[in-house]
């Protein structure tokens, strides 16, 4: 079955790659017909002659634009009925949405910022996902409505282009916005719908949802505005236009490519193309590009920049803020790629080969040309790199960045691309220090959407190429002209440069060793594991030691992450065991490690306060349940409150029963016993020996520690493993196992004689263990994924019992910590929670048969 999901794994990306290149290719072919009369030179001039009220309305449209759409996170706090500061959803909102708009995937982007920023505030996990999941719904109506009405205006000019008659244009108008006044209506009547008679999903109240189709439709015509106040006068009528930027719009997020780049503006040059020059349509749509995704984008990178250099950040959300940099400097830096590989095949202005003729040399012209192209390829591929925090992208990028700076003046006077260059080159040394990651920069092949991003960047940039020298005649003779006026000859070389670095990157993907599969640890990494364990408070790490785990080990070996295998999950069993500094690091090797292997990781049974870690790296969390711990401190049996448990002990030594403490030196004599008290409790509990979260009786495991052993007359009756570091912080047991004839109460008395032990040995804390599914919000507009767990919890006892289990740790009075599943979105928690169920009982007939 694992090879099977692995092999899946790999059509699926050659099956995601194929589409990407279909619609590349679809693409490609529509501009080639639209673009078929537009020169390259006209384009640029008609830049350059952009007028500077134009700019600055559309400037002006752009800061509305983004003002506004603070607007949907904080109709999504009143939704989620969260409070919070409004300085921190300001912050938020703008650097998702900056960040979203331009990668696109606003969704996954976007959200990850606010996962990230809004739990660092304090707000619960769920209730961001609520956040996150109304600003896409908001969204959605909000478009439909803008749409709706801009087709209801303008419905004779689209149906032209749309060929549709106009009356069936208007009749969808209609349907769309009643369907959208419905929705209000509904709000208004009820709090909750069924969906497919299955799913309820919680409505807002109808002032909210009126509220937010105001704030759309304001975002919408601020950001058409952006592109409006650019186009040239008289070129589409207002309401066509509303219609076709909302068009263009949906399609752009439909077709996943980043920002809709290419969708976006062949809709836009459908609608515009033959009532303006084309050369004008396409001058603006760049220009809106640039005003309205790329310089929010600095913005934001500027503005964590300057959070960064602040002295003393000691703010929760300045902190997770600075550590959003990565994101957007690999952005950033993807985007300087793209730009020099573009301005290495394209032509020069006149003026600035002229002004090369006479100030700098030939040899240096070509060499910046040839070498700023490179440069360019190298940024896109390295641009993964500062996304993973390493060490060495973060050196390659801050050094190409300023070499490319550079090489921009002599390659053809390109003062804004140097700025730009420059720019990006400061925010990287600004945010040094998230860089920090000490691995090698090629650790990791490109893959995924990656990959096809830098496919379709090259892809690109060959079709401006063409297009841009479709007027000269190719000939052998042009590779070898060297004149300061000779565009193509240079383009064609620099083209080249970035296809021999691509092929050798394409090589070295081809030739570079598969990775082989981890193999469970030998007795020396065991061994190495133990010492780990002996030194750090968690006494559920010595699970570690079963051996059916496998282990990966930090770069310094003062960490690990212990984890299993089943489908295409790989599943880390708690946070990294080991020195809290070393974790980041091995959080994201183990996901690349998994992603390598064509696999899903996720992180099981993690706490709460190391949920920033795992968010950094782009997952996400669900509630689990909760862990019970005894503060032993404060634990006593006297008062009325304890009586059971006095009365636990007394009953246990009325019945004969004698607490008593083996070393791991004696455990190898007791086995025997042990296993037929063992084998006893399996047989009468109908069930077999689990794994994974959960010991088993394996010899080699146990004899690595202490036991709680309960006698009767001599004979065994009950015992427990005990789990426990040196450090005194935390104890707890694994197996707990008793002979069916065993008193009643035996456990009582065992944990009871237990606590008091460890109190007297002043270890701070013992663990009673999970309680799966326990602590879920039961009221009626709680998070799905918790409504999903309460139903477990009250009827799942047929697969498990969630309630006895819970009942049981109520007796000593604990306190509840929550626990968490880490991993990706859609279904990929549940998938998850499907393997570690099987990881732990051994297989499916180990769930089926308990």
């Amino acid at each position: 079955m694992a090879e099977a999901a692995g092999g899946w794994a790999k059509w699926r990306i050659w099956l995601i790659a194929a589409g990407a290149g279909l619609i590349s290719l679809l693409l490609f072919d529509a501009f080639r017909v639209l673009l078929a009369e537009v020169h390259f030179s006209k384009v640029m001039q008609q830049m350059e002659a952009e007028p500077l009220p134009d700019l600055l309305l559309a400037l002006l449209a752009t800061a509305v634009s983004y003002l506004v759409l603070t607007g949907y996170d904080l109709s999504a706090m009143k939704y989620a009925e969260v409070k919070i500061r409004r300085s921190t959803v300001l912050l938020t909102s703008f650097i998702a949405y900056a960040l979203g708009n331009t990668v696109g995937l606003g969704v996954l982007t976007g959200g990850a910022v606010r996962m990230r920023l809004y739990t660092a505030a304090g707000v619960d996990a769920n209730k961001v996902a609520q956040v996150i999941a109304f600003n896409a719904s908001a969204f959605m109506f909000g478009t439909a409505a803008f749409g709706a009405a801009g087709l209801l205006w303008g419905a004779d000019g689209v149906a032209h282009l749309a060929h549709m008659p106009a009356w069936l244009l208007r009749v969808i108008a209609v349907a769309l916005l009643f369907t959208v006044l419905g929705f209000v209506a509904l709000a208004a009547r009820r709090r909750e719908v069924m969906i497919a008679w299955r799913w309820k999903v919680r409505l807002p109240p109808a002032k909210l949802a009126v509220q937010q189709l105001v704030i759309s439709a304001l975002d919408l015509i601020a950001s058409a505005a952006t592109l409006w106040f650019l186009l040239p006068p008289g070129a589409v009528e207002p309401g066509e236009f509303m219609a076709w930027y909302s068009i263009a719009l949906v399609l752009g997020i439909l077709s996943h490519l980043p920002g809709g780049l290419g969708v976006f503006e062949a809709v836009i040059l459908l609608a515009c193309g033959d009532r303006a020059p084309v050369e004008q349509i396409v001058s603006a749509l760049v220009l809106y590009r640039v005003i309205y995704y790329l310089l929010p984008l600095v913005l934001a990178a500027v503005l964590l920049a300057a959070y960064e250099v602040r002295s003393g950040i000691a703010a929760p959300i300045g902190r997770a803020a600075v550590r959003l940099s990565p994101m957007l400097l690999a952005t950033m830096t993807f985007i300087a790629g793209g730009w020099l590989l573009v301005s290495g095949v394209t032509p020069a202005s006149a003026q600035a080969v002229d002004m090369l003729a006479l100030r700098v040399p030939l040899t240096l012209v070509e060499a910046s040309h040839f070498l700023g192209s490179v440069t360019g390829f190298a940024m896109i591929v390295i641009a993964r790199g500062l996304l993973h925090r390493l060490d060495a992208a973060w050196w390659s990028a801050f050094l190409l960045a300023l070499a490319a700076a550079v090489l921009a003046m002599p390659k053809g006077f390109a003062l804004v691309q140097a700025a730009y260059l420059v720019v990006l080159a400061i925010l990287l040394y600004l945010s040094r220090a998230q860089f920090d990651r000490r691995s090698a920069l090629f650790s990791n092949p490109l893959r995924g959407v990656w990959l096809i991003s830098v496919v379709w960047m090259v892809g690109a940039t060959v079709f401006l190429l063409f297009f841009a020298y479709r007027r000269v005649d190719y000939t052998n003779e042009l590779w070898w002209q060297f004149e300061f006026n000779a565009n193509a000859p240079r383009s064609l070389r620099a083209m080249m440069g970035v296809m021999v670095a691509g092929l050798g990157i394409a090589l070295w993907q081809l030739l570079r060793p598969s990775p082989g599969a981890p193999a469970l640890p030998s007795s020396e990494e065991l061994d190495r594991a133990s010492n780990i364990v002996r030194t750090q408070p968690s006494a559920e790490a010595n699970l570690a030691l079963m051996g059916d785990k496998r282990l990966l080990f930090s770069t310094q070996g003062n960490a690990f992450i212990m984890y299993g295998r089943q489908g295409r999950s790989w599943i880390s069993l708690f946070d990294p065991v080991g020195k809290p500094s070393e974790w980041p690091e091995l959080i994201w090797r183990f996901i690349e490690l998994a992603t390598d292997h064509g696999g899903r990781a996720a992180f099981y049974q993690v706490r709460g306060d190391m949920l920033p870690l795992y968010l950094d790296a782009g997952l996400r969390a669900y509630k689990l349940g909760e862990y019970a711990y005894v503060q032993l401190q404060e634990f006593t049996t006297k008062g009325s409150k304890r009586s059971h448990l006095r009365q636990a002990i007394n009953r246990g030594e009325r019945d004969g029963l004698e607490f008593a403490l083996a070393s791991p030196a004696e455990v190898p004599a007791l086995l025997p016993q042990l296993r037929h008290v063992s084998d006893a409790w399996l047989e009468g509990q109908e069930a077999r020996e689990k794994g994974f979260s959960l010991g088993s009786f394996e010899p080699s495991y146990l004899s690595r520690q202490s036991f709680a052993i309960v006698r009767q007359q001599e004979q065994i009756v009950a015992f427990a493993n005990l789990l426990s570091t040196e450090t005194k912080s935390e104890a707890s047991v694994d197996l707990m196992r008793q002979l069916p004839l065993a008193p009643p109460g035996t456990m009582d008395f065992l944990f009871t004689k237990l606590m008091l032990y460890f109190q007297g040995e002043g270890f701070q804390r013992f663990g009673l263990g999970m309680a799966p599914m326990s602590g879920m919000a039961s009221h009626e507009l709680a998070p799905r994924w918790h409504r999903f767990g309460r139903m477990l919890f009250d009827h799942g006892e047929t697969f498990y019992n969630f309630r006895g289990l819970r009942g049981f740790k109520d007796k000593f009075d604990p306190v509840w910590e929550p626990r968490y599943l880490v991993a990706g979105g859609g279904l990929t928690p549940l998938l998850t929670l499907a393997d570690v169920a099987t990881l732990i009982g051994g297989g499916l007939r180990g769930i089926i048969a308990k």
